[in-house]
């Protein structure tokens, strides 16, 4: 059989479209224990990458691992790593009710080593994967969840650096003696009713007495919840969405990485 110019273009462009289709980001769900609590977390990665790449572990808000943290851990893995987002509370455990949410997150929180262990549970998880180069971590979280990567590197997790959007800023454990190995971001709405002025001078003095190595972003106007575009349906006065604070803060948790380590 002949082949015209027409035809040999019509099968690379066939070739092309099938590579194309089958190069695509990859989700998995991951069911795995800690203690005796069933969790399920959500793993994605970009199969048109070869070879192991950073990982980046992601914790929710305190409403659970619903469709907003899912979310984030696609665009993670756009931008080339393998991320985990995983599961603080229990498999299936989400809700959009602020009582239900505050009374989940404050049970994790209440106990520090409890609220340690459940996060390196995911972590390990990770780590574990095949695609994931475990000597480049990093660990990202919004709202409760920016308060546990907080706790993560304070207790001296493998992570390269963490990132807290709109986080609670929690203060290092009285009497602080471990370095602080784990480099942090912490992306904070200026407009944040939660977190008072003396609060942020208590943290920032903290964070000099141990001598973390820190920068913190202040977004002008932004409240808390400024990451998420569902934030004003909760019903909370200051929760609220800030599509400019949104945009500006994920460049520069990009630049951040950047820093940590190169995609390739």
């Amino acid at each position: 059989m002949k082949l015209t110019t027409t035809s040999i273009l019509t099968i690379l462009f066939s070739l092309f479209a099938l590579t194309a289709a089958h190069a695509e980001i990859q989700t998995q769900n991951v069911t795995y224990q800690d203690g005796d609590t069933e969790l399920e977390g959500y793993l994605v990665w970009d199969d048109s990458i070869n070879g192991k790449r950073p990982g980046v572990l992601l914790v929710h808000e305190w409403w659970g691992l619903n469709d907003y943290a899912r979310k984030r851990a696609e665009m993670l893995a756009e931008l080339g790593y393998v991320a985990f987002a995983l599961d603080m509370y229990g498999k299936g455990k989400v809700t959009d009710h602020p009582d239900q949410a505050g009374e989940w997150s404050n049970e994790i929180a209440k106990n520090g080593a409890q609220w340690i262990q459940r996060a390196q549970s995911g972590l390990k998880i990770l780590q574990a994967s095949e695609l994931v180069d475990s000597e480049r971590m990093a660990a990202i979280g919004y709202c409760f969840g920016g308060s546990t990567v907080m706790q993560m590197a304070y207790a001296g997790a493998n992570l390269d650096g963490v990132v807290s959007f709109h986080g609670a800023l929690p203060l290092p454990p009285v009497g602080q003696s471990e370095p602080i190995s784990s480099r942090m971001l912490i992306a904070h709405g200026n407009a944040d009713a939660f977190i008072k002025p003396d609060h942020i001078a208590k943290f920032q003095n903290a964070l000099e007495q141990v001598g973390a190595d820190w920068q913190m972003v202040y977004y002008a106007g932004a409240r808390h919840g400024f990451t998420n575009p569902d934030a004003g349906n909760y019903g909370i006065d200051n929760l609220k969405y800030d599509e400019k604070a949104d945009q500006r803060s994920w460049e520069h948790m990009q630049r951040f990485f950047d820093e940590l380590f190169s995609v390739t």
